[in-house]
């Protein structure tokens, strides 16, 4: 004769075993667990941290300044009005634009120009754009008795160089060569309103 298991009887014997599972389950992560040692548990949790804080905003690469530069369409807007005053006081000039870093964008060498003035002109920009002042300041520096100034490292104290600046910031320098050193800082200076002149506005010619 066959007896019957009531179905509660075999639910609770079900339900025992499933947590007998589970503990037996617990017991063998707690054993490996154990078996860990404490020094690579700490490594684990260390790089873990360190992971995820590489997905943190705090860990975002900086962002970097916006930096303007003088490009070749304004450098030679700048020259052409530098030339216009040259030739306007008939002066036998070179003309040098350079950028931040002292070297050459433009130069113009006005018809019957002194070869040597051709360097010159270039030494004057690059005085004003690394020096951030006009090249005529180690001139007065020179003519006060700072004979070192004589000695600047790719500086010469001569007249003619001004920089060129934009929102407060140095982007280049300009400078005219040749003649005395008020009429080329004269010529320079004139290059120089050009980029500080406001722009012009065209309007539509009116229709009839």
């Amino acid at each position: 004769m066959k007896i019957l298991k009531s179905p509660s009887i075999a639910a609770a014997r079900a339900v025992l075993a499933s947590d007998s599972a589970t503990a037996v389950t617990a017991a063998k992560s707690a054993v490996i667990a154990s078996r860990i040692p404490r020094v690579l548990l700490g490594a684990l949790a260390i790089c873990a941290t360190l992971l995820s804080g590489f997905n943190s905003p705090a860990s975002a690469a900086p962002e970097l300044p916006v930096k303007k530069v003088l490009t070749l369409q304004v450098a030679n807007q700048m020259a052409d009005a530098a030339q216009a005053e040259a030739e306007k006081r008939k002066a036998t000039v070179v003309i040098t634009v350079v950028d931040d870093g002292g070297y050459p964008i433009v130069l113009r060498r006005l018809d019957n120009a002194q070869v040597a003035s051709v360097q010159v002109s270039i030494d004057k920009a690059r005085t004003a754009a690394i020096y951030r002042r006009p090249s005529k300041d180690f001139e007065d520096q020179v003519k006060s008795g700072r004979v070192s100034a004589l000695a600047l490292a790719g500086g010469v104290a001569l007249q003619g160089g001004l920089p060129i600046k934009v929102d407060g910031v140095v982007v280049g320098a300009i400078s005219a060569s040749g003649n005395t050193p008020q009429e080329d800082e004269d010529i320079a200076a004139a290059g120089l309103a050009a980029l500080e002149a406001p722009p012009v506005t065209l309007r539509p010619a009116c229709s009839r």
